[in-house]
């Protein structure tokens, strides 16, 4: 697995990272023997870097990375993030240094370590000023609690202003061949910083994948039941792309998911997307997505059969999208 920096920390991670929100059952049921059997292909992938959060599963996640290195006696470089409530309305943030100052300590005990590579502000308080924000995260840095802080869904603009207070770390947005809007500020705003970007969901949730996915048959905590995306008939259209992109990768000796991986690791040599799985088979589908080199030929495929705005429906529904800060 190639590297990349993380920022301006000084620290290499793996060129892909592993999201592991979906340990917890955000897209449908999962294990800790499933989850720990994902890890296992991860590392054996030469995959060093993982993104957690306190979040997902009201900290098991972080739980079941810290069990497993303590089982496997292997380390891993982590990114875990604070700074939502739990319980309060959907969006609720609380970024003041008390609060994350709690939540950052709990999640270093559930993960079993003395600090994390990188620790996010999940969400924006936005009453709160960004500077007031990332001096407590530099404090943190100073400390010696984590190696460098970043944001969660921010804008360009709050970029900037964060940066202006210490180097930001890294920042995360959903970022794919159907989601664009990184594109329109902050790929650039975070390349000109030295903030390496970190696309989550750089896989569509799923879609861009050679398996197929039945809508009807998602559990009610799946996240994806109630996405545009997903109902009709704004899933049918958007797997004629996808069906597209799959011969596409077959025609070339990729897997789809690979294929996609590779697309976002080809925008900029600071970008470490966070594809998320809680299947080792899966995970194989992409590990090596980043020995993909695309030639001119490549890439014009690409933007005919993913042309910029090809996606159905809006990326999150009205419900959804609360507490994430929009820029265009």
């Amino acid at each position: 697995m190639k590297t990349r920096k993380l920022g301006q920390t000084g620290i290499d991670v793996s060129a892909i990272a592993l999201g592991c929100m979906s340990f917890v059952g955000f897209y449908g049921k999962s294990s800790r023997d499933e989850a720990f059997a994902t890890l296992d292909a991860a590392r054996d992938a030469g995959i060093t870097f993982l993104d957690t959060s306190d979040m997902y599963g009201k900290g098991l996640s972080e739980e079941m990375i810290g069990e497993w290195q303590k089982d496997r006696g292997h380390r891993f470089q982590i990114a875990t993030k604070g700074g939502i409530v739990a319980g309060a309305p959907r969006g609720t943030a609380d970024n003041s240094a008390p609060y994350l100052r709690e939540h950052l300590e709990g999640s270093l005990e559930r993960l079993g370590v003395d600090s994390v590579e990188l620790y996010y502000v999940h969400r924006r308080e936005f009453p709160r000023p960004i500077e007031e924000v990332a001096e407590t995260l530099e404090g943190f840095r100073q400390e010696g609690l984590i190696k460098g802080f970043g944001f969660s869904e921010i804008s360009p603009a709050a970029l900037r202003r964060a940066a202006s207070v210490a180097p930001v770390a890294a920042v995360q947005n959903e970022y794919s061949l159907w989601t664009r809007l990184p594109d329109l500020g902050l790929v650039q705003t975070a390349k000109e910083l030295g903030t390496t970007f970190v696309p989550f969901s750089p896989l569509g949730r799923g879609i861009l994948s050679d398996h197929d996915l039945d809508p009807a048959a998602f559990g009610d905590t799946d996240f994806r039941k109630n996405n545009p995306r997903f109902i009709e008939p704004n899933f049918d259209f958007n797997m004629e792309h996808v069906r597209a992109l799959r011969t596409f990768a077959r025609d070339r000796g990729w897997t789809t998911s690979a294929v996609a991986l590779a697309w976002t690791l080809h925008q900029g040599d600071h970008i470490v997307p966070i594809p998320g799985t809680r299947n080792p088979a899966h995970l194989m589908e992409w590990a090596d997505a980043d020995e993909i080199i695309f030639t001119e030929s490549d890439r014009a495929a690409l933007a005919d059969i993913m042309p910029v705005g090809w996606a159905h429906g809006d990326r999150y529904s009205d419900a959804q999208i609360v507490g994430i800060e929009r820029y265009c």
